[in-house]
């Protein structure tokens, strides 16, 4: 069975450790480095299939798929020196390190793929972006919820911007239920409406038959009250200011670092 090893147990190593063992009746593997000490061991506790080896060293050698998931400062202190075979396939989640500067600090010939894997491959229902395109790296994450390689570096950096809006989305429901607090509803009651209404928005995107346009005109009718909110609350400069800040993250991205 592949062996697969994580450097680096944040939450998103943490996310696909659970993904790959919990409920699995013949889970992988998994080697983990002890960086993340805490969460690594209650890993290891939790699942019989994990362990937590002394060093980075010693899971690159106890692994023929290498997840590297280690913060972008650290990067050049945790990869240096490490020694990986040709024969392995490497899984970069690092946000911003290019495959060029990744081979030049690894100075190994192993398969080199860039990931962009969310929390919700816990779950096992998260799309994976992955580039380029690799059988060992999208079977991984098609256990995970589905891997979706992508053609170029510019469609996975756009991938990648995309992703960093999730953080926003949150702020935004959490900005309603601070709305609706002000006007005089319970803090938890306001809370959990938010939730129940947006939790519903995830149960719609599940149907892939019919298009995010279409929903949107679904849940809204002509001079109604859904449509007033979108148009005087995302109007066009609001909807310019979004696609300029993707534009600016996108660029930075394609910038050489």
């Amino acid at each position: 069975m592949e062996r697969i090893g994580f450097i680096g147990v944040g939450e998103i190593s943490s996310a696909m450790v659970e993904g790959l063992s919990r409920g699995v009746e013949a889970p992988p593997p998994i080697s983990l480095s002890p960086r993340g000490a805490a969460t690594a061991a209650a890993l290891a506790e939790r699942y019989p299939n994990v362990q937590v080896r002394a060093s980075n060293q010693e899971v690159a050698d106890h692994a023929d798929l290498l997840v590297l998931a280690v913060r972008r400062a650290d990067r050049h202190e945790a990869l240096a020196g490490l020694r990986i075979g040709p024969e392995a396939t490497i899984v970069n989640v690092i946000p911003g390190v290019p495959q060029a500067e990744l081979r030049e600090i690894l100075r190994t010939e192993a398969d080199i793929v860039a990931a962009i894997p969310l929390p919700t491959v816990r779950e096992r229902q998260s799309v994976t972006v992955t580039y380029p395109a690799h059988p060992v790296a999208d079977a991984l994450f098609d256990r995970l919820g589905g891997a979706q390689p992508v053609a170029d570096q510019t469609a996975y950096n756009v991938c990648s911007s995309l992703a960093s809006t999730l953080s926003t989305h949150y702020a935004y429901l959490a900005a309603l239920t601070e709305w609706a607090v002000r006007h005089g509803v319970p803090s938890e009651a306001a809370d959990r409406y938010v939730r129940s209404l947006f939790q519903g928005v995830g149960r719609s995107l599940g149907d892939e038959s019919r298009p995010l346009g279409r929903l949107a005109a679904e849940h809204e009718t002509p001079g109604g009250s859904n449509e007033r909110i979108r148009t005087t609350w995302f109007d066009t400069a609001n909807a310019a200011a979004l696609q300029a800040a993707l534009n600016g993250l996108l660029a930075d991205l394609e910038q050489p670092q």
